[in-house]
């Protein structure tokens, strides 16, 4: 039974670690991405191991996430719960809060000046994970450093009580696998279906990464849905759900 974020990663990457697990598309820009399990857990162990060997976090500490829906944003919140630390959903709303780290997007940073932090994170989102040519003073840009962490991360293991979310609503692991089963089951989805989500409608990432991890589901997530290409990029995909509204 499943009771933690990492465990939930873990199976689905058993189940088949070179099957795709989340595609991103976003079609204001042509970026399309496919990570396989394999891949989306190399990202996760390499954030987890910048957050402790790198930050210096512990278990129980928090970390701000001012960041829309994209494949990294799912790397560092997943990478976030591998470290056994609380993931504030910034990016959500909420009242700024102090953490003892944060991740933003440059257009984003001025708002982010608001959580008291002292590790700053930037990325730009970019195709191909380029690292950003400009960064905003007093950051470092993630993708760079990410890069210089081990594949595989090894610190202490989460527990269920342990918290998942931080900020105005603090849940447990638990609480957020129970979360995420629940809306699967709102959203109609369950094993083996292949989700296309249209993320403007669906920015949570309850619904558009957790739901279809703990369900055992694929996610084929697109932003700026130009919806002229849904019906061929729901075919090219094998898709079996579309949400949008």
């Amino acid at each position: 039974m499943m009771t933690t974020i990492p465990q939930a990663l873990a199976k689905a990457v058993r189940h088949d670690p070179a099957a795709p697990l989340l595609t991103w598309y976003d079609d204001a820009t042509g970026d399309r991405a496919e990570l396989s399990g394999a891949t989306l857990d190399n990202w996760v162990s390499k954030t987890a191991n910048l957050l402790v060997d790198g930050v210096g976090l512990g278990h129980g500490d928090s970390v701000a996430l001012l960041l829309p829906p994209h494949w990294q944003t799912a790397a560092i919140l997943l990478g976030v719960s591998a470290a056994g630390l609380a993931a504030d959903l910034a990016d959500l709303g909420g009242d700024p809060q102090p953490v003892e780290a944060l991740f933003t997007t440059p257009d984003r940073a001025g708002r982010a000046a608001a959580w008291a932090t002292t590790d700053r994170y930037a990325t730009g989102l970019l195709p191909l994970a380029m690292p950003l040519r400009e960064l905003p003073a007093g950051y470092a840009d993630f993708v760079t450093e990410v890069r210089n962490h081990g594949d595989h991360f090894r610190g202490e293991q989460v527990g269920p009580a342990d918290r998942a979310f931080a900020g105005p609503i603090e849940l447990s692991h638990q609480d957020v696998l129970e979360a995420a089963e629940d809306r699967a089951g709102q959203l109609g989805f369950g094993a083996g279906d292949r989700v296309l989500i249209d993320v403007a409608i669906h920015p949570d990432p309850v619904d558009w990464l957790l739901a279809p991890l703990v369900a055992g589901a694929s996610a084929v997530l697109c932003a700026n849905l130009d919806e002229t290409k849904l019906d061929a990029r729901a075919t090219a995909e094998k898709v079996s759900l579309v949400l949008g509204a």
